[in-house]
Formats: C-alpha cells, structure tokens, sequence
C-alpha cells in the first residue's frame, strides 16, 4: 500500500473541512503536467524536472533549483505549494516549479551556464510568458535567469523576456525582486509581532537559514528593535542570548566565512537551535526541519516558514497541541512571486514602474493576505490551523475557476 504524502494528508484534513467531493479532491491531488530530462554536463547525466501542477487561473509560475537532493516528487510537492501560493495571494497564475538533481557548489561559472542552458534546451518548448513562467529558487540567482532567458530566445528567435523572471534589471527584471521573497516575510512578522507580541520590549527571534531570505529578515527585524539572539547556515551557528551583531554577521557571510567559523558568540548546532526559547522561529533553509522527532522540543511561540515546506505533517499537529503558532509558507515567502507577478507584467506591457510604488504595492498584498488568512482562522475560533486557513482559502479560489470552466 502507498504511504500519502504530507500534501495529501493535508488535502485529506481540508476535504473533511471544506466538504469536498471526489471529483474536487481529484483535481487537487496529481500534477497536469510532469516533464523529465537528462541533463549532460562534462559527460555526465544529471535528471531534471519541470511540473505544472494546475493552471486554472493562468500560467504557470515557479522557481528552479539547482540541488543534489531535488527529486520528482520533492519538485511535485513545491508545485502543489506553488498553486496555493498564487491562488492565496489572488495572481493569475497557476502552480509550477522545477529543478536539476545536482550539487552546483563544485561548478565553475562555464558550467553552471552550460547547465543553465541545458535546462532551457530540455523544457524550451513548455515554457513562455502564457504557458509557465519559471524564477529563481535554492542555488540560482538572476545570472541563471538571464542564461536561460537567452537560451530560450536563441531557440525561439524572438525577444520574450516575461518568459522568465528574477531576472537582471538590464534584461527587464525588476530591483524589488531579489529581496521581495524576505520583504514580505518581514511584512508577516510585522503583522504577528503587532497582533501578538505588541507588549513585549524587545522580541527575541531565532533564523535558521542565512542565504539572502535569512540574511535580509534577520536585518530587517534587527532595525525594527528585535533581538537576533540565534542564526544558522547550512554548517553550522552562532547564538547570544543579549542579541547578535547582525550587520557584522552579514558581512562575515559576504566574505566567504561559515557561521561556525564566527568566534564573537558561542557557536551552536542546528538541532539545538530549533529548540531555543524564543519568540519567533523563522525557517529559512530547506524543507522537512521541524518533523515529529523534535516538534516536541520546540520552544518557540511562533513559527515562520520562510522555507518551503519546513514543517511536516505530524510536526504541524504535535505544534498545534503545544499552541505554536505556524505561519505557513504559502503566505509567509509569497513575496518574492508577488513581485514575480509585478516583474511579468511589466515585461508583458512594456509599462516601467515606480520601485516606490511597486514597495508599497507589495506591502498592500502581503498585508491583505495576512489579514483574510487571520480572519479567517479567526472565524473558526482557532479550532483550525493558520496553514488550513490558507489553504481553505486558495483552494475554495481554485475550485470556483474549475467550475466556471466547467471541470466540475
């Protein structure tokens, strides 16, 4: 018998909660569209995926990553949050994402170029600004994008930049877009610190993740008279209970250095970090971190997923029962495919649009979001989870576009 995934025991938990029948729960439980290629690279085969997962309320949209741990059914699952994602936050996107089964530390930039393009070369033909729209993710940056949306162009022989996004300003990306993914989230914080922790001094928050989104958030809250008291990267951390010099640390990453290395605060194991008394506990790193071996010792209040899927299953119910908090990442990192939507519109129009209002459009979307997800659970009166709030909320979205399409 095949063991369910955690995506379908949550679809399982929001069927008996929304009542769905069959043929709605089906339509939620299998991707539309699963590409496979091999990927050569120095005479070696690396495979790779490209899944849609729905498009019923438009293309698709989601990022690539470059990992030695990405499989078909890990890329599965970030297009099933994908779909969620922009259907909470009200885009006209459908749910995708892809990646290459590859560890890209060891490469040097010729070869990450030629596995950029190898990667266009494979999916080219199920890409483009109305079919799926891909972005950066873990291990690629604007340099991939703009590889790949060269490649793609070579291929077509025309210019189609909203094909792609996170790309360099130059190339029609957008300046907001390398740190909306953090922005947002910072945005999220804002909202539970002010309806939660608005009596505290000084909110204490642990980050664990410290590439760009960890980086930028742990900044952020630091400015915004929060004390960074822990962070990790993927070797290792550093913890103060007084507070971290955070622009320090910032620097000290920028340079090369491990946190491990970081000898102006006692050095700390992940595990251990997970499990610090604090207020906030921001995921930033991969998925599957906070699973039902450790959610027992978690100590925090609340909990942001800024990663993708940080928090398991049986994890999210043992929380629960120790009333933590668990803002879900569908909501928490949507900024960055917020600002993917300003970027694709742009490009899609030819319209060049103010970076200040952008900003604030951001703000308005992550903050509206937060507030029907909020409400919502509210009207429950607690008796659901925040990540079943959201996911009620986009999938009665994504029910409704299949019905008026006549699918159900």
């Amino acid at each position: 018998m095949e063991t369910k995934t955690d995506n379908q025991k949550r679809l399982d938990d929001i069927k008996a909660l929304l009542n769905l029948n069959e043929r709605e729960v089906e339509l939620l439980s299998k991707p539309i569209q699963t590409k496979k290629a091999d990927i050569s690279l120095n005479g070696k085969k690396y495979p790779a995926w490209r899944v849609i997962y729905n498009n019923t309320l438009g293309p698709g949209k989601g990022g690539i990553r470059f990992h030695e741990d990405v499989s078909e059914s890990e890329v599965q699952s970030l297009a099933f949050w994908m779909t969620l994602k922009t259907s909470l936050l009200n885009l006209p996107y459908g749910g995708a994402k892809g990646g290459i089964k590859i560890n890209p530390k060891g490469l040097d930039e010729k070869e990450l170029e030629a596995l950029s393009r190898g990667y266009i070369q494979a999916f080219h033909e199920f890409l483009g600004d109305n079919k799926d729209i891909p972005a950066p993710d873990v291990y690629t940056n604007s340099q991939v994008m703009a590889w790949m949306l060269d490649e793609f162009e070579k291929i077509n022989n025309f210019h189609q930049p909203g094909m792609i996004t996170g790309k360099p300003i130059e190339l029609g990306g957008l300046e907001i877009r390398k740190d909306a993914t953090a922005q947002g989230a910072y945005y999220v914080a804002n909202q539970v610190i002010n309806n939660f922790l608005s009596k505290k001094n000084k909110v204490k928050v642990v980050i664990q993740g410290f590439g760009n989104a960890g980086a930028y958030l742990a900044k952020k809250l630091n400015h915004n008279n929060c004390l960074v008291i822990a962070i990790s990267d993927s070797q290792g951390g550093v913890y103060n209970e007084e507070g971290l010099d955070v622009e320090e640390l910032i620097e000290f990453k920028q340079n090369g250095n491990s946190l491990k290395d970081y000898t102006k605060a006692e050095n700390i194991e992940n595990d251990h970090l997970l499990t610090l008394e604090t207020d906030i506990l921001a995921l930033a790193a991969l998925e599957d971190q906070i699973t039902e071996e450790n959610a027992k010792d978690v100590k925090a209040n609340y909990i942001l997923e800024l990663a993708n899927g940080p928090v398991n299953y049986l994890a999210d119910k043992i929380l629960e029962e120790n009333n933590i908090l668990v803002i879900p990442d569908v909501l928490t990192n949507a900024g960055g495919v917020v600002a993917s939507y300003f970027e694709w519109g742009q490009n899609k129009v030819g319209q060049i649009l103010d970076n200040n209002y952008l900003e604030n459009l951001l703000e308005k979307k992550m903050n509206n979001s937060w507030e029907e997800v909020f409400n919502y659970y509210n009207s429950f009166n607690s008796k659901i989870s925040l990540r079943q709030a959201a996911y009620m909320i986009a999938i009665k979205r994504i029910l409704k576009a299949e019905k008026w399409r006549g699918r159900i």
